[in-house]
C-alpha cells in the first residue's frame, strides 16, 4: 500500500493542478500490467514521463551548469553534469523524497523489495521531473530541479564528505579556480565557533578570499559548514565585478 501523496507535494515543494499526472508518475509498470484488461496502454505507467523527464533534467542541468560556471570548459562542464544525472546522484534525491513510499507496484515488485531498488526509484525521480514540467511549466520543474538535484545535500546526506564529491557539490573547489583565475588571493578558512553538545555539535566556518569577500555558514561537520560559507563567497564573485574593475557597457 502506498503513501498518501499530499506528504510528498509538500516534501517537493510543488502542489499538482492535475493530480492525475503525479498518480501516472509513480505507477510502475508492473501495477498497470495487473490492473490492465484491454490492449496495453502506454498512459497508464510511468516509462512514457520517465522517458520525457530524462530530457527535461538533462537539459536543465546543462543550463544551470553553463549558468553558474561561465569560467568552464565542455569537458568540465560534462563531467559535473555526468556525476548530477548519474543513478546514484538521483538515487539519493529520490530516497531524500522518500520516492518508494509512494510507488505503486505489482504485487511481484512489492514482494521482492521494488520500493526500494534503485532503478525503480531513478525512474520515478525523472517521470516526477516530466509531470511536474507538463503540471506546471518550465519555471517550475527548473525551480524542483534547482532544489532537489543541483542543491541538496549530496546522497547520503551531511556525513558524506562534500570534497571528495565532484562538481556543483565541492564548492570549496570551483571557489579556488575562480579565486585564481580572476588573480585573488586564495580562499581561507576559519573556524568561528563551536555550539551545542557533543553528540549535536554546530560549527561555524567563515570563508575569506582577500578583504572584500567574506562569508559565515554554519553545519553539523567543520567540512559542510566551509562548504556552505565557500558557495556563499563563489556566488558573489560571480555576481559582483572586482574592485577598480570597468562595469560593463
Amino acid at each position: 500500500m502506498r503513501a498518501e501523496t499530499a506528504l510528498l507535494e509538500s516534501s517537493m515543494n510543488y502542489r499538482f493542478a492535475g493530480p492525475e499526472l503525479l498518480r501516472r508518475a509513480l505507477t510502475h509498470s508492473s501495477a498497470a500490467n495487473e490492473a490492465r484488461v484491454g490492449p496495453a496502454d502506454p498512459n497508464s505507467d510511468n516509462e512514457q514521463l520517465e522517458f520525457l523527464g530524462d530530457s527535461i533534467l538533462g537539459f536543465l542541468i546543462s543550463e544551470a551548469l553553463v549558468q553558474r560556471f561561465p569560467q568552464y570548459r565542455e569537458g568540465e562542464l560534462s563531467r559535473i553534469k555526468g556525476h548530477l544525472v548519474s543513478a546514484a546522484h538521483l538515487y539519493g534525491v529520490a530516497r531524500r523524497l522518500d520516492l518508494g513510499s509512494y510507488l505503486e507496484l505489482g504485487r511481484s515488485e512489492e514482494m521482492s523489495g521494488g520500493r526500494a531498488k534503485k532503478t525503480l526509484l531513478v525512474d520515478a525521480l525523472e517521470a516526477v521531473i516530466a509531470a511536474i514540467y507538463l503540471d506546471g511549466g518550465t519555471d517550475r520543474v527548473r525551480e524542483f530541479v534547482a532544489a532537489q538535484v543541483l542543491d541538496a545535500p549530496p546522497s547520503g546526506g551531511e556525513d558524506l564528505d562534500p570534497e571528495t564529491l565532484p562538481g556543483i557539490t565541492n564548492f570549496k573547489s570551483v571557489l579556488q579556480e575562480l579565486a585564481q583565475a580572476r588573480g585573488l588571493p586564495q580562499p581561507r578558512y576559519v573556524i568561528v565557533r563551536e555550539q551545542g553538545p557533543e553528540h549535536a555539535k554546530m560549527f561555524t566556518v567563515e570563508a575569506r578570499v582577500g578583504k572584500e569577500w567574506t562569508a559565515q555558514s554554519d553545519g553539523r561537520t567543520k567540512k559542510v559548514a566551509a562548504q556552505r560559507a565557500a558557495r556563499q563567497v563563489y556566488e558573489r564573485l560571480l555576481r559582483e565585478p572586482l574592485p577598480g574593475a570597468a562595469p560593463e557597457p
